[in-house]
Parts: C-alpha cells; sequence; structure tokens
C-alpha cells in the first residue's frame, strides 16, 4: 500500500497524483552514451580495443549505478493533491514528507527551464501561510499539478 493511501484521513479522497519526470535518469542517459561511444571506437581502433573496453566498462558500471539510484528515487515518490492537501513523499528506507494543507497553500509557482518546457518538467514551489517554502524538483507536468491545487 501506498504512502498517500496509508496517511488518508475519513473523507479524504485523492484527487490528482504526479510523479517525478523522466529526466531524472538523465545522470545516467550520457554515461551510457559514453560508454557506448567508446565500445564503437575499440571496434574501430583494434590496436586500443583493450583501453576502449576498460573505458566503456567503467561508464557503463557508472551509468547503471546512476541508472538504479534515479529508479529508486523516481520509484519511491509520490505526489499528490487530496480533497484536503498535497502530501509529497520521498525514500526508500529514510523518509521526507510534505503535507500541506490546502487552506494555508498562499501561492504555487511553477519553474520551468526551456527544455523543461519543451519536455514537460519543472520544479513546483508552494508557499505556504508563515513563510514556508517547499520545492518540489523535478515533476512530471508541473502545471497540470499546480492547476489543480488552485482550482480546488
Amino acid at each position: 500500500m501506498s504512502y498517500v493511501m496509508k496517511v488518508l484521513q475519513p473523507g479524504e479522497s485523492v484527487v490528482y497524483s504526479a510523479r517525478l519526470h523522466w529526466f531524472v535518469y538523465l545522470p545516467a542517459i550520457v554515461p551510457l552514451a559514453i560508454a557506448a561511444a567508446l565500445a564503437a571506437g575499440g571496434l574501430e581502433l583494434p590496436q586500443w580495443r583493450t583501453a576502449f573496453e576498460i573505458g566503456a566498462g567503467v561508464f557503463l558500471l557508472f551509468a547503471a549505478t546512476t541508472g538504479f539510484r534515479a529508479f529508486i528515487r523516481r520509484t519511491t515518490t509520490e505526489l499528490a493533491i487530496t480533497s484536503h492537501r498535497v502530501i509529497y513523499k520521498a525514500g526508500l528506507f529514510g523518509r521526507h514528507t510534505i503535507e500541506m494543507s490546502l487552506a494555508k497553500i498562499e501561492s504555487v509557482d511553477v519553474d520551468q527551464s526551456i527544455l523543461g518546457r519543451i519536455f514537460g518538467y519543472g520544479t513546483l514551489v508552494l508557499r505556504g501561510t508563515g513563510g514556508s517554502l517547499e520545492p518540489i524538483r523535478n515533476i512530471g507536468d508541473p502545471l497540470g499539478f499546480r492547476n489543480n491545487i488552485t482550482a480546488g
């Protein structure tokens, strides 16, 4: 059972849920591409084949560990808007949660870079009463998430 479903109060229901964008895998995709280029270079230059294979193996190992971390981060992060509050939970062994009542949210800011606008990801900053700022980074469809907060 997910964290959000465990913490729902009586009479509370999930209105909207979101995930982290697939761009969290980008730090793993880049070394994977470098490993592929090194492996291809080893085929073109047989006298340097062993060096290229070692380099490709190092970058492949780095890509695998970075990709695994991104996978864990993406699968263990929950974002939801309920009928009463916004819930954010991250972490596998340790847990970081943000739960903010919809009535206590003063504004919702969306920060998107050019790539974020093209690929549909960004950072959401929830401003609560009392001056608290809660940034949620790399969320997929941040405008849809914001619209569901401000509409309710």
